[in-house]
Parts: structure tokens; sequence; C-alpha cells
């Protein structure tokens, strides 16, 4: 309705124009050389306006005509851009559905029409890859790379297949040219980290740790590698700070500590360890200087009086106690500790020596000593430093399981 009036009043307005100027009157007079013509003013204004149309309808038609084969191109490249995006979503659901060959089949036909875009390439390098034809995409991922758009695509898909073939020296390399790229990605971050433990440089890998990841063993692996003794020395200290219960830091700062002159902070050091993670090796480190068996005992109570209750605490004091010949307080200590249900074989193998302690060569020593063998086997096994990937022992830390080679595994338990 709108259109149709404003129309009306176009016309209307034509109508008015065009009846003033028959109605303005008057003539226009053109001299040239002996010839003269004359035209009215409404008959020169209409030919200016047809000449105008008719000068103007002539340009126009001459673009049109030049541009055309451009326009031709334009309508053929857009026609190629639909049914290239068509390709490119049948080749995503062929890879999101596990149809490896449908895929590359779209990826190749969709290359051919809309040539090798990031998303493509990209594409075709996971289809390759799906196909197990790493050779293939590798040159797709690098072709990303030479991209200034999708540098850093291509260097990623690079690097992971640095790592899946262990060339740990090119995914050092390809890992500085993606940081390069796109400095502060925080997947680059993370793979940053876990190449690091890898290639066992413990310094970057503690660098790069995130929030979340354990920073004792990392600190403690860093300071292995130091040259520098102070430098060491921060380090020990800053795992010590990271985790006061992880016994290879609390043992390292104490010695630090001791071999400076400052035994009363070695000790405190020792204690909070104790009463943070009790471990056997902190507890002789503590006991080390004291050759007096009850003087022994009397270091033990004060090793272990901020965690009185712990399994290891009782056992401690019970080990001291026999070798004190304190054997009432040695059996007081065991029973507690077998009646809570945490003892493990050492418990009943110490029990074993206190039978013998008490009641020597008897037929009732040697019916108890039986019992607690028993006991002793079936009972839980005794906490070591154990592989959480493949399960092996070790005597003591390490950063990495000498069985499996996997970095940060080694626990206490």
């Amino acid at each position: 309705m709108r259109r149709a009036i404003w129309l009306l009043l176009i016309c209307l307005v034509t109508v008015g124009i065009a009846w003033g100027l028959m109605r303005l009157g008057g003539h226009v007079e053109f001299r040239v050389a002996d010839y003269e013509v004359y035209v009215s003013l409404p008959v020169l204004l209409i030919i200016a306006v047809v000449s105008f149309l008719v000068l103007h309808g002539l340009i126009t038609g001459f673009r049109s005509l030049v541009n055309w084969p451009a326009r031709a191109r334009a309508r053929r490249a857009a026609r190629r851009r639909v049914r290239g995006d068509a390709m490119l979503t049948r080749a995503l659901v062929s890879l999101a559905a596990g149809t490896t060959e449908a895929a590359r089949s779209e990826v190749r036909k969709a290359r051919d029409l809309l040539g090798d875009t990031p998303q493509l390439l990209l594409l075709t390098a996971e289809a390759e890859r799906m196909a197990g034809n790493e050779t293939a995409a590798t040159e797709a991922f690098e072709a990303l790379a030479k991209r200034d758009d999708a540098r850093f695509l291509g260097l990623r898909g690079l690097l992971r297949q640095a790592i899946q073939r262990q060339d740990w020296p090119a995914a050092q390399q390809l890992a500085r040219e993606a940081e390069a790229a796109q400095p502060g990605a925080a997947w680059l971050r993370s793979e940053r980290a876990i190449l690091a433990q890898r290639t066992e440089d413990w310094r970057e890998a503690l660098a790069l740790a995130s929030p979340e990841t354990p920073r004792a063993p990392l600190a403690m692996a860093a300071a292995s590698q130091e040259p520098d003794p102070t430098r060491t020395a921060e380090l020990e200290k800053q795992a010590y700070q990271a985790d006061a219960g992880f016994a290879p830091a609390v043992l390292a700062h104490a010695a630090r500590l001791a071999a400076n002159g400052n035994t009363r902070k070695a000790r405190a050091a020792l204690e909070q360890g104790w009463a943070t993670q009790p471990h056997p090796q902190i507890a002789e480190a503590y006991l080390k200087d004291e050759a007096e068996p009850l003087a022994r005992v009397k270091l033990a109570e004060t090793l272990v009086h901020k965690n009185r209750e712990h399994p290891e605490s009782r056992l401690l004091l019970a080990r001291q106690s026999l070798q004190a010949g304190l054997t009432g307080r040695a059996r007081t200590e065991l029973e507690a500790l077998t009646a809570s249900g945490a003892a493990d074989a050492r418990a009943y193998l110490a029990l074993v020596e206190l039978e013998q302690l008490e009641q020597g060569d008897t037929a009732l020593a040697r019916a108890a000593e039986a019992k607690w063998l028993r006991a002793a086997t079936a009972a839980k096994p005794e906490p070591r430093w154990r592989c959480g990937q493949c399960g092996s022992i070790h005597e003591s830390w390490k950063p990495v399981c000498s069985s499996c080679n996997t970095a940060g595994r080694i626990a206490w338990g």
C-alpha cells in the first residue's frame, strides 16, 4: 500500500513539473554558421532528458558487456564454492563416522573445487592419519605450516607426529616454532611440559608445570641436573616447601641445612616431614647421630610427637624400644598397631623378635613366633617406592622408572 501511494505521489509531481514546463513558454535559439534553429524550452528539456537516458543506457550496456566475463567467472566460482562446501560437510561427516576412504575421496574432490584452503588441508591431514598414511599427512601439515594464516595448525600436527614416533629433537624444535607462532597457547604449554618430562629436561618441566602438577618431584629432579650448588640448594628448598611430606625433598633439604651448620633447622625439617608423611628414611636421618639406645628412644618420641598415632610412628617406637630392651613398651606399641588393622609384615616380624627376647627358646615362644610368622605372611606388604605405571619396585625414588621409562610416576605407598 505504501509503495502505491509513493508511486502515485511521484507521478503527480512528474505531471506537475511537465505541466509547469508547458506553461512556461519561450524558446531557445541555436546559431551555427549561417544556420539558425529555434526550439521551444519544453521541447529542449524533453530532448535533454531523452538524450541523458539514451546515453546512460549505452554506457550501462557497454559496462555490462565488458564485465560479463568477470560475472560469469564469479557465478561459476559461487557454484564451485557451494559444491565444495557440500563435499567439505560430507568429508566431516565421514571422518566423524570413521569411514576413512569416503572422507579422503570427498576431501580430494573438495580440493579440486576449492583449492588448498586451510580447512581442507587440515581435513586432508586428519583423513590421511586415520588411514595410516603418515607421509601424506605430513605433506598436508607442512603445507599448512607454510601459510601465515594457518602456521600454528601445521606445526601442531607435525609436533603430534614427532611425539608419536618419539623423535624428541624434532619435537622440541617444532614446539619452539609453534610457541613463536602462537605465544601462550595453553595446549602448547601442556605439550611442552610433557615433552620436557619425556626428554628429562627437568628445569623446563618445572617451569612449565601446571598448578595441579606435583612440583616437589620436578624440583628434586631439576636439582639433580643443576651444576650450581647454590641453585641446587634453592631447588631442594623449593621441593620441600611444595610438599613437606615428600621424603627425598625433606632429606635433601635437611642434609643441606645440617651441612651449613643449621642443625636445629635440619631437625625441624625432618620433624615436619614426619608429621606430614612419615617415612623410614626420615627416621634414619633423624637418629643417625645418636648411638645410645635409650637416647634413641627419646629422640624417636620427639620425632613422632606430632603424628603419634600413625602406623609408622608406632613401628618406629617399637623397634627403638626393642633395641633398648624396653620389651613392655615395644609390646604396647605393636599390639596397638596390630589392633588398628594398619599393621604390615614388619610389625609381625617385630613381634617375632619380641617373643624371642621375652621368652627365649621355649615351646611357648616358638608357638607365638609361628603365630606371628603366619600373620606376617598374610599381612599387607610394607610401603615401597613403586611405579604407578608398571608396578615396579625401586629401592629409592627416581624421576623416571627404569623399567618402563615413564616419568613422574614413582610414589611411596
